[in-house]
């Protein structure tokens, strides 16, 4: 077999390799043995997937047309295959049977498409990747959800066994262990060692250098000081860089289930910096990373002590009553929670409301919803009982396997085949600072919420003895969602904006969950479709997009427009700490630096 170097693999040098390899990583294993302390009789399998996917399984009824189809298809592509592949072994042109996905970055190795052996692979994987696929859809006798299910689970399964994912039948793996005399695979298999002795006897892959940033250092970087804090947050001001402010602050809310510098990475993709340049008092809300001691947290709690306590704190320290707020994915959530609140009350304290990628109608939640059901809930509950709180590397690994591809395999083909250490990256590094969920406060958010869809309903909810009614609240709003979102799809986002009385700007931005929001001008990537309709004046999101405008660049400009209108008159520069509220610490905060037991 030749690789592209055109560099012959000598067969007796790489079975010694692998003999090799073979003796020093049994030397580690043992050594990671006894070393490795008693799992407590852990679950492997705490969400229950297989015995989910099994019991679905049994109940699907194919059909034998369908799968008699779906058989010959597969039989007639994959004798084009080997016509195709004996074509190419003579010299001569041949067009591919199939082709990767255009998003599909696994075999982007030259040698995937030059040689002819591992061509053959890859198309043999697609090929019958698809077959699997399609005969799937052939099936009946599952309602909707256990289908999505039954079809998420075995893409995962189909994903796991890709031949990228094996050093035999990677070409890049070959090289590299042919050229390392195996060195890769020794390494790789003790990454994967220090990975399970951080986990905790849990494989918890590693996904960038997480040695290589510090808070207020590199990222978290934009200036600013904690002026107020209780038990569930502190709240930063941000130290102005112009001369005027907006007169009216800006609140941000971001998700307790992440930190909040995701909006702050660095100065060149920093939300937070961005809009402290465009002349707004900027607050955030840093969220405690919480242990057993909040396990008692239910979701009013995250609202009366966040916003709201927020709310007086910014009135405290700038004299004003009113913000503008943002609400991020499950701050949006939030945010939406305490609009219906303050409506409820006849309170005017927000201005104008944007929403990032949030979830409000909970109907249609996605791949995520494959993740909850009264199985799973249960027995993430018991979990949750032991500790008082969800470890922040479960939640991370559920998000994960939305990309399994790209958040998962991979670093596991980067880690442990060519035995590499994961590169520095600010957003990466985020992603691994994952925070816990305190026990009582995620099982109301997830049976309130994801089973019930209790927040659109009329007094569905209540927040401190008082009926949420989303359909109370007036106030402008403004929803930017994503098209690749995984987590929070646009088309639910989109359902949940017509539960709002008011004026309502729907934006749909380009890439996904986290790309689509942190998206600069600077950068000039991707694109936004808008539409002057109120979604709640047409029909589906489908109708909304197909009279939608598209505009190339971040959406960050229309935002800004947008929001002006509600920003009120320039005045002075806000300093923190000049007002009634005095600095507390320097930014980025103590909460934000407390880092969940196992990351």
């Amino acid at each position: 077999m030749n690789n592209t170097n055109n560099a012959v693999v000598d067969l007796d040098d790489l079975t010694k390799t692998m003999a090799d390899v073979a003796e020093r990583s049994q030397k580690l294993a043992t050594e990671f043995i006894e070393h490795q302390s008693n799992n407590n009789g852990a679950s492997l399998d705490p969400l229950g997937v297989v015995d989910t996917f099994t019991k679905a399984m049994t109940e699907m009824k194919f059909d034998p047309v369908a799968i008699t189809q779906a058989q010959m298809q597969f039989w007639q592509d994959s004798m084009k295959l080997w016509h195709h592949t004996t074509k190419q072994m003579l010299g001569m042109e041949s067009d591919a049977v199939i082709e990767p996905a255009k998003d599909d970055r696994r075999f982007k190795d030259d040698d995937w498409q030059d040689n002819g052996v591992f061509d053959f692979v890859k198309q043999s994987y697609l090929l019958a990747s698809r077959y699997i696929l399609s005969s799937l859809e052939s099936t009946n006798g599952l309602d909707d959800k256990t289908a999505t299910k039954v079809n998420f689970y075995t893409r995962q399964f189909i994903d796991a066994l890709s031949p990228t994912n094996f050093a035999a039948t990677n070409p890049e793996v070959l090289r590299e262990t042919i050229s390392s005399h195996g060195e890769n695979l020794v390494n790789g298999f003790h990454n994967m060692l220090d990975d399970m002795e951080r986990g905790k006897g849990n494989l918890q892959v590693k996904m960038t250098d997480t040695e290589a940033f510090e808070l207020g250092v590199n990222v978290a970087t934009t200036p600013g000081k904690v002026i107020f804090e209780n038990d569930l947050m502190q709240l930063l001001q941000f130290t102005p860089s112009t001369e005027k402010n907006r007169k009216t602050p800006l609140l941000i809310m971001p998700p307790w289930i992440n930190k909040y510098y995701i909006l702050d990475l660095r100065p060149k993709n920093s939300f937070i910096k961005w809009a402290v340049d465009k002349g707004h008092t900027v607050f955030v809300i840093s969220w405690v990373n919480p242990d057993e001691k909040l396990s008692h947290v239910e979701f009013e709690n995250y609202m009366l002590e966040g916003p709201l306590a927020a709310l007086d704190a910014i009135e405290a320290a700038t004299g004003e009553k009113q913000v503008n707020a943002i609400g991020y994915c499950l701050g949006g959530t939030l945010l939406a929670a305490t609009l219906g609140y303050l409506a409820a009350k006849n309170q005017k304290r927000v201005k104008s409301a944007t929403f990032f990628t949030s979830m409000i109608d909970f109907s249609d939640p996605g791949e995520l919803g494959v993740f909850i059901d009264e199985a799973q809930v249960s027995g993430l509950e018991k979990q949750m009982e032991e500790k008082g709180y969800l470890e922040g590397s479960s939640m991370a690994t559920t998000f994960n396997m939305l990309r399994s591809n790209d958040l998962i395999w991979s670093f596991v083909i980067n880690n442990y085949l060519l035995g590499k250490e994961p590169l520095a990256f600010d957003l990466l590094y985020w992603n691994s600072d994952s925070t816990r969920m305190p026990a009582k406060m995620h099982s109301y958010y997830l049976r309130e919420m994801y089973m019930e869809n209790k927040l659109v309903q009329p007094g569905g909810i209540e927040i401190d003895s008082i009926p949420i009614d989303l359909g109370l609240v007036k106030t402008p709003s403004y929803f930017l969602s994503t098209r690749e979102d995984h987590i929070a799809p646009w088309q639910s986002t989109f359902t949940g904006a017509k539960y709002l009385s008011g004026p309502v700007r729907f934006v749909l931005g380009g890439s996904g969950h986290i790309a689509g929001v942190v998206n600069p001008p600077v950068a000039n990537k991707y694109c936004y479709w808008s539409n002057t309709k109120k979604p709640a004046t047409v029909g589906d999101a489908r109708e909304w997009l197909q009279g939608a405008t598209e505009t190339a660049g971040s959406w960050w400009t229309d935002w800004d427009k947008w929001v002006s209108k509600y920003a009120g008159e320039p005045i002075a520069a806000r300093v923190p700490g000049k007002g009634k509220l005095k600095v507390l610490e320097e930014g980025p905060g103590s909460y934000v630096r407390v880092r969940a037991v196992n990351d």
